[in-house]
């Protein structure tokens, strides 16, 4: 048998930012696939429509209400949860904002978020992982195609997301042989409540879409799928590496 399926049945799987866009989609298509999921998000409200999303899906939410950038809270929380197999490791924003206007608050909210709060969820799950070494595990960060290009008035952006694949590669190294994966997935401009927000500016919108080949912005199912087949044993030899949805954007 050569054909591999993507079957999470009884894998557990950690998301954050999963009340909204991304986080969500992602969260819904690992149920689908099978998982377990353990949603993460700072917004209550969130985690219970997300809740009825997950039953529909037949699987099971364990709701983690915590704020990724409060290190304290987010340690105890995760003491508390026994296994994760998968972490999607998705929360995070974007501020766009002109080099020289560039505010110190919004950057150090920014690479607090989208980078230090990266590195300290998946330091917490890999130690989680490596007690249950039998087990293994598939870490997915969430970049971007600004993870691998630039583009102007998103150089803090920028500057996190070429960090998290920086961070993916030397984590894909390290724990290779532990029987950990760790991968990104660098989408384009996806059909998110925020890009949605950014494209009521019809010049960026134009400028966003004329940028990407195939001239459409993705779906969050694109990237979802793609998660899936990281967080599956269909992957079992890639690591280390970035998966781009970009529409051609980086082909150029």
């Amino acid at each position: 048998m050569y054909f591999k399926k993507i079957n999470l049945k009884n894998k557990y799987a950690l998301v954050t930012g999963a009340g909204k866009g991304l986080g969500r989609a992602c969260a819904i298509a690992l149920a689908e696939a099978g998982a377990i999921i353990i949603g993460l998000s700072r917004t209550k409200s969130d985690l219970d429509k997300l809740e009825k999303d997950i039953k529909k899906a037949k699987s099971k939410l364990i709701k983690i209400h915590c704020d990724v950038m409060d290190y304290s809270d987010l340690s105890e929380k995760l003491k508390k949860v026994k296994f994760i197999d998968v972490l999607v490791n998705n929360a995070g924003t974007n501020l766009p904002e002109p080099f020289e206007k560039v505010k110190q608050q919004s950057m150090n909210y920014l690479v607090d978020l989208n980078l230090k709060s990266a590195f300290n969820v998946a330091q917490l799950v890999v130690k989680k992982m490596l007690k249950n070494k039998k087990r293994g595990g598939s870490i997915i960060n969430m970049s971007s195609q600004l993870g691998h290009v630039g583009m102007s008035g998103r150089n803090v952006y920028n500057m996190t997301k070429f960090g998290i694949e920086g961070l993916t590669k030397g984590m894909g190294v390290e724990l290779a042989n532990r029987n950990i994966r760790v991968n990104t997935v660098a989408p384009t401009f996806v059909e998110t409540p925020m890009v949605k927000k950014f494209f009521k500016n019809k010049k960026f919108k134009k400028l966003a879409l004329d940028g990407i080949p195939m001239g459409k912005a993705a779906k969050e199912s694109d990237v979802a799928t793609a998660v899936c087949f990281l967080a599956s044993d269909a992957a079992a030899m890639i690591t280390g590496t970035s998966i781009l949805i970009d529409g051609g954007w980086t082909a150029k």
